[in-house]
């Protein structure tokens, strides 16, 4: 399963990142890496991009980005 596809308030568990690099560091430099728990804030009314809460921070991401991201529900 893949970040994109959790519901508003669903937390889970990233269990890998497919990416290239260059995202992958961007990823990283916000908190995003295996093994963290995030939860699903809110989708924009448009769905194309996703904020999830990453610890006490709150992130934004593109969908085709939360795409790349596998994840584990909790």
């Amino acid at each position: 399963m893949t970040l994109n596809q959790l519901k508003i308030n669903e937390s889970a568990t990233i269990t890998a990142i497919n990416c290239d690099e260059i995202l992958k560091d961007r990823l990283y430099s916000f908190g995003i890496s295996k093994g963290i728990k995030v939860t699903i804030v809110e989708f924009t009314l448009t769905k194309s991009t996703i904020e999830i809460k990453v610890n006490q921070s709150k992130i934004a991401l593109r969908l085709n980005e939360a795409a790349k991201i596998e994840v584990t529900r909790d």
